[in-house]
């Protein structure tokens, strides 16, 4: 019998673990707490205890072209971002497409994960779940932990002195569903993540005020990028990924901050984040809702009165009825052994956050818990890619010189990160050596989008259909929106030689200083 793997959770990263489980010939039994499959992208108006809880305008942040699994591009008809139940539909296709329902095993709560007796020599763990009430246990050779970090929220109320007298209601924005309970009132939202933002533009269209609170800034970007193309289609190329890492950091984050103001000037809406490096947010609405004075930004919360909030470096009072706070979640890991996976302030101890660095055997990972700007998908699946090749002994670099601890994930840039795992199990693609056999295609993946077909073009798990998926995306693209006019034959994205000459432009000038 092949290598027996457990996986916990049936959500975006459960479902491709399964899957790349299933390629590499391993035997998977995905456990799922919750009656369906889908994880943070399957909607319920009711929040259920450990699973994340989505509002219903949720769309996603990332283009569609940008966060399919390498092997299943999104249907051409898909609009370019997702609301969430198009995401869903799509992870229903792909667990449909790679048939992933039978190894799933629906209503199961994993209770407890504990290493065998044997582990040192066999690396085993017994797995505890339960169903029906019923408590079964069973061994596995391997467990690939896929719960997500968006379950437990963080609501440090300690940090707010005076909550406990304010009179007005607050909850954190994993309760947040509809915007009614903000009729007519004057909402704060403290902090500003991207559901902060979400929220406050939502609110804004019922609420008397609405007012967000946050301490450091935020860069903005918009949906709709330059010239309307989406944003990650632009940034995310291996041109621009050269360009920001080999530039000096302050440099970097020079001409990071230099893109972002030519939108909109962030000083003067009162967003300008301090000096330095961390993820921007994707909204579209929030600079005009500012300027048309539906939203005002303020610093960080001083402390609650009875009916109103001081904010520092500001003198008076605001009087405020209601609450958000958008202030993240804290990744945990019930069903684990303290020891397996320390978590503290918020990171994980975790090897290319993955694998646990003190771990005599790599046979448990962690997947989807870094979160750099850029497709989630893409990358809990090149996790998986690289997590089962490891579980099998065919892949380079698990045991790590040094335990490194995981600095902030903000600095780790997608693109490199997706790089280094492909490297690990040789599917990173060569641009230079494509140069000479497909010099299109070459140039198609060095100043076009990043798009993960790029890493089925070789090595295990190579797909056929992956030079084609790389030379049609602008046509996907472009499909959902050109509705009124006929569909032209494939533009590439603005005539491809323009681009390529100004760009050997501006590396000579680059490199020329």
């Amino acid at each position: 019998t092949g290598m027996r793997v457990a996986v916990v959770g049936a959500g975006v990263s459960g479902l491709t673990a399964t899957k790349c489980c299933l390629d590499e010939g391993l035997e998977p039994t995905c456990f799922e707490q919750s009656q369906d499959i889908g994880g943070l992208w399957r909607y319920t108006e009711h929040i259920e205890a450990g699973r994340p809880s989505l509002y219903p305008s949720v769309i996603s942040n990332t283009s569609k072209e940008m966060s399919a699994f390498s092997d299943f591009p999104y249907p051409e008809d898909f609009p370019v971002f997702l609301p969430n139940a198009l995401l869903l539909d799509y992870l229903r296709r792909y667990a449909e497409h790679f048939s992933l329902r039978e190894h799933i095993r629906l209503g199961t709560t994993v209770v407890s994960i504990r290493k065998h007796p044997s582990f040192a020599t066999t690396g085993q763990w017994n797995v505890v779940t339960e169903a029906g009430g019923k408590q079964t246990s069973d061994v596995f050779d391997a467990v690939m932990v896929c719960s997500g970090s968006f379950s437990e929220p963080s609501l440090p109320l300690h940090c707010f002195p005076g909550i406990e007298r304010f009179r007005g209601q607050y909850f954190h924005s994993r309760q947040y569903k509809h915007p009614d309970v903000f009729r007519g009132k004057r909402v704060l939202v403290v902090g500003m993540g991207n559901s902060g933002v979400d929220i406050a533009v939502e609110a804004s269209h019922v609420a008397a005020k609405v007012t967000i609170s946050t301490t450091r800034g935020a860069w903005l970007l918009s949906r709709v990028f330059e010239h309307g193309y989406p944003w990650d289609m632009v940034l995310n190329t291996r041109f621009m990924s050269l360009i920001k890492t080999n530039l000096p950091r302050p440099l970097s984050w020079w001409l990071m901050n230099y893109k972002v103001n030519q939108r909109f000037n962030h000083k003067n809406y009162g967003l300008q984040p301090e000096k330095r490096y961390f993820l921007p947010l994707l909204n579209d609405d929030l600079p005009s809702y500012i300027l048309t004075g539906r939203i005002t930004i303020k610093p960080g919360v001083k402390e609650f009165k009875d009916n109103s909030v001081v904010f520092h470096d500001c003198p008076e009072e605001e009087p405020i009825d209601i609450v958000v706070f958008c202030t993240g979640y804290v990744v945990s890991f019930p069903f684990l052994e303290e020891s397996v996976v320390r978590v503290e302030n918020k990171h994980a101890s975790l090897y290319k956050y993955v694998f646990p660095t003190h771990l005599q055997k790599p046979t448990l990972a962690v997947l989807g818990l870094i979160k750099p700007l850029g497709g989630n998908m893409p990358v809990a699946e090149m996790q998986a890619r690289w997590v089962t090749r490891v579980f099998k002994g065919r892949a380079a670099n698990v045991s790590p010189p040094v335990p490194q601890n995981a600095p902030d994930a903000g600095h780790t840039e997608w693109l490199v990160y997706l790089d280094t795992l492909a490297s690990f199990i040789g599917a990173k693609p060569s641009v230079l050596g494509l140069l000479c056999t497909d010099p299109w295609l070459a140039l198609t993946i060095f100043f076009g989008p990043c798009s993960p077909y790029q890493y089925r073009l070789g090595g295990p798990g190579r797909w056929e259909g992956a030079r084609q998926a790389i030379l049609t995306q602008w046509d996907r693209v472009l499909k959902p929106t050109r509705t009124r006019v006929p569909a032209a034959s494939s533009s590439s994205f603005p005539s491809l030689l323009i681009v390529v000459g100004f760009l050997l432009l501006l590396a000579a000038v680059i490199l020329g200083f």
